[in-house]
């Protein structure tokens, strides 16, 4: 479940993008924590995700309270990528959000995306081909959709494509950070 602030109005129409520049998946579940109905009064507007490859390429990242280690791993995958070794230490969340946000948005709304060749992008990646987005998963291009992955289809191995997942992102996915998937692309 991802998290972007109170996105909605007392009508629960959404009304903006984003409240901060943290944005982060949550557990649905999570040591007994009662959530109201959703688009409650005050409480954030939940955003839901197929998987963590999904959200991740709407520019999420895991939440550092209710996912800590995920996070840890991400961050540590994130610094690997995009940062110099001698600044890891004192890098925050903040600061990877800073530089994550305007990956995933541009001022004013819309999704940022960028070219690339689909033999370089790591598992974990989306990408937009035509007007279907697809998961790059060990080695296979698998169709997204609300209800799942369909079965993988092929491309030509100098296929340049609109990457979907922040470019920051993926060079973590190259360091090894591997996201969770839906079942149905692990088949």
């Amino acid at each position: 479940m991802g998290n972007r602030g109170i996105l909605h109005d007392a009508s629960n129409r959404i009304v903006k993008g984003w409240a901060h520049k943290s944005w982060v998946t949550c557990l649905l579940l999570y040591k007994g924590t009662k959530r109201p109905k959703p688009f409650s009064a005050g409480n954030y507007s939940e955003l839901f995700f197929l998987d963590e490859a999904t959200a991740f390429a709407a520019g999420h990242r895991p939440c550092s309270y209710c996912q800590r280690q995920r996070s840890n791993a991400f961050k540590a995958a994130w610094l690997s990528a995009n940062v110099p070794p001698h600044e890891h230490a004192k890098f925050t969340l903040p600061q990877l959000d800073a530089c994550l946000h305007p990956e995933r948005t541009r001022r004013g709304g819309g999704k940022v995306t960028y070219e690339a060749a689909l033999a370089t992008l790591p598992t974990g990646s989306m990408f937009q081909h035509d007007i279907n987005a697809y998961l790059v998963f060990a080695g296979r291009y698998m169709p997204w959709s609300f209800a799942g992955y369909g079965l993988a289809v092929s491309f030509p191995t100098s296929a340049v494509v609109t990457v979907l997942t922040p470019q920051s992102v993926v060079a973590a996915f190259s360091s090894g950070f591997v996201p969770y998937v839906h079942e149905s692309a692990i088949r």
